[in-house]
């Protein structure tokens, strides 16, 4: 199987599926997990170096900081609802989450050096857009962007329609170039509705020297530390996918694969 493509595990004794580090993974700056909590069960960490936004995928969950607790945070029966909530937790401090309900959370995480205080991100802070046109649109849910407080990450949802491309025309940002281009890795957590779909995914490179096309199934991380990285939901499936974006400079500037940048064109 690929290395770009992680698979979930059982649940451990937290309740994780899925826990990417820096090390695993084969590069600097991105860590991500997916925590699978029956109601009442806690998880809790110290964030170290490193700033962190727990993302309510589905259910609803008590979530603390710095002895501060500030209630219950999500709603949403799967991430295919709109309206998420998500928690910010700087570095240098600690994060803990009690499930009210059975819930599904993801951790994002990157470097950081503690600057910010925790808060928490509710959905009306939550940027929406469409994006795209005919079989190309999507519907993006901007939780952290550039535009907003964080020292490293970037995370975005998008909802991906039947029989519809994403991350499309191909694009790329492995670059330490700006204004043109910014470096950042990405992960991508797929999910399908219905859940036995899949997704398609090409993970390639100018020179083809990393040239990979994947099948993601429901729960599924792709691993995207360089190359063009766009994503297909086939007819019958809609394509959920939360993104993990960071790099030495906060900043998303992409570079479109020449050969398909003609359709940005069209009328």
């Amino acid at each position: 199987m690929s290395k770009l493509l992680v698979k979930p595990s059982k649940p451990d004794s937290n309740g994780r599926i899925h826990a990417i580090t820096p090390a695993s993974a084969g590069w600097t700056y991105v860590g991500f997990e997916v925590y699978r909590l029956k109601a009442g069960q806690s998880v809790k960490q110290a964030t170290g170096d490193r700033e962190a936004c727990l993302v309510m995928l589905s259910g609803k969950a008590r979530v603390a900081s710095g002895g501060q607790d500030f209630g219950v945070i999500g709603g949403r029966a799967s991430p295919f609802e709109p309206d998420p909530w998500s928690f910010y937790a700087p570095a240098k401090s600690d994060w803990s989450l009690t499930a009210e309900t059975d819930c599904e959370v993801a951790l994002c995480t990157a470097p950081g050096t503690g600057t910010l205080p925790a808060r928490v991100i509710r959905p009306d802070q939550v940027g929406q857009e469409t994006r795209g046109k005919g079989t190309n649109t999507r519907h993006v849910r901007n939780i952290l962007p550039e535009t907003e407080p964080a020292e490293s990450l970037l995370v975005v949802e998008v909802i991906t329609p039947s029989g519809h491309w994403s991350s499309y025309p191909p694009h790329k940002h492995d670059r330490d170039a700006l204004p043109n281009e910014s470096l950042l890795e990405e992960t991508y957590y797929h999910r399908l509705n219905p859940p036995q779909g899949y997704a398609l995914q090409r993970v390639y490179t100018d020179d083809r020297s990393l040239d990979e096309t994947l099948a993601a199934s429901d729960g599924d991380v792709v691993l995207v530390p360089k190359g063009y990285h766009p994503v297909g939901a086939p007819h019958g499936y809609e394509l959920y996918y939360l993104n993990v974006m960071a790099g030495p400079k906060r900043v998303w500037k992409f570079h479109n694969d020449p050969d398909h940048e003609w359709m940005l064109k069209q009328a």
